[in-house]
């Protein structure tokens, strides 16, 4: 392709109206207001397992998915998406739901273990590594209730609110990530993870 540089950004999920809104889709929300404020759309691409949308970010390229596959399934698309679009794995980022994390709270980690999340499994098992960046967004976590169901269910209108605001810094997040890299996206993401740390430290 040309000479302009290629990122790859994908928001986890489940296909599916009946997990629309779901704790566990927060993923593709983020991507779809990503594609929103760039005013485009996404399509359905068979070959890559996913919905595709392509957009230009400060001049770069920015390729945005939401697999079409089940959460456990996700790194099928991912690892297609890499080979076609031949993206390094340096501007490749995944976007996911996080049981550890306060709600509404982030953190940009540029490798690690999948924690659990099936998501993350599956795309360690098809990209052969952990080295590849991921936003976490936390969803706070499910209590008394199991796991499975909690992620499952839909934010109450409160917790809307919460991620809606997420979604702003998240988009803010990505767009530093893609202009200044990977450190400066850390730092501004995991501050408001180690402000409340700080606060209940003191």
């Amino acid at each position: 392709m040309d000479g302009v540089e290629k990122f790859l950004i994908i928001g986890l999920g489940n296909p599916g109206a009946e997990y629309k809104g779901t704790r566990h889709n927060v993923g593709f929300q983020i991507v779809q207001s990503l594609a929103n404020k760039k005013g485009v759309e996404f399509k359905h691409s068979s070959q890559l397992a996913g919905e595709v949308a392509q957009a230009t970010v400060h001049g770069k390229k920015v390729f945005l998915v939401k697999p079409s596959t089940y959460m456990n399934l996700s790194g099928q698309s991912v690892r297609h998406c890499v080979d076609y679009y031949k993206i390094p794995l340096d501007h490749v980022i995944v976007i996911c739901d996080d049981t550890a994390l306060p709600l509404g709270k982030m953190r940009v980690r540029t490798k690690g273990s999948s924690g659990g999340h099936k998501g993350l499994v599956s795309i360690a098992a098809h990209l052969k590594t952990e080295f590849y960046a991921r936003l976490r967004v936390g969803v706070g976590g499910p209590g008394e209730q199991i796991l499975s169901d909690y992620v499952l269910d839909r934010f109450s209108e409160d917790e809307n609110k919460v991620i809606r605001e997420t979604e702003v810094k998240a988009l803010e997040v990505l767009e530093l990530w893609i202009v200044a890299g990977i450190a400066i996206a850390m730092q501004t993401a995991n501050r408001s993870v180690k402000n409340e740390e700080g606060e209940k430290n003191g």
